[in-house]
């Protein structure tokens, strides 16, 4: 494994603890953990792809963001019963909003600034 994936991923799991942490603390405001959750995306596709473009890597990473966004749209059972499991709620969500579209922008846009800089300094 190559250093930058190391850091990529220490960042990935600070993230996660980050996430979970801004929803049990109740006066920070709720887009704050999709603006996390969107950030922890991006370095999620950076760990796979430590060497491809960063643009390309934000590009991919709103796809996968509003796309998860858009699925919440769908309301079969089977995907209702799987959103009702720890995991299904934490990765696929519970409900469209229009509102984490734009925390996602913001989230990845903000990852993205910090990739830069990071790789910057190397």
């Amino acid at each position: 494994m190559n250093k930058s994936r190391i850091i990529y991923f220490v960042i990935f799991l600070s993230i996660i603890f980050f996430g979970i942490l801004s929803r049990k603390i109740s006066f920070i405001p709720l887009w704050i953990g999709d603006f996390l959750y969107a950030a922890m995306i991006y370095f999620l596709v950076r760990i796979f792809f430590p060497l491809k473009n960063a643009l390309a890597i934000a590009f991919l990473s709103l796809l996968i963001c509003y796309g998860i966004e858009f699925l919440q749209l769908y309301q079969g059972g089977w995907m209702v019963e799987l959103r009702k499991t720890l995991l299904g709620r934490y990765v696929l969500g519970q409900g469209f909003l229009w509102s984490d579209i734009l925390a996602y922008a913001f989230g990845i846009s903000a990852a993205f600034v910090a990739d830069k800089t990071i790789a910057g300094r190397k």
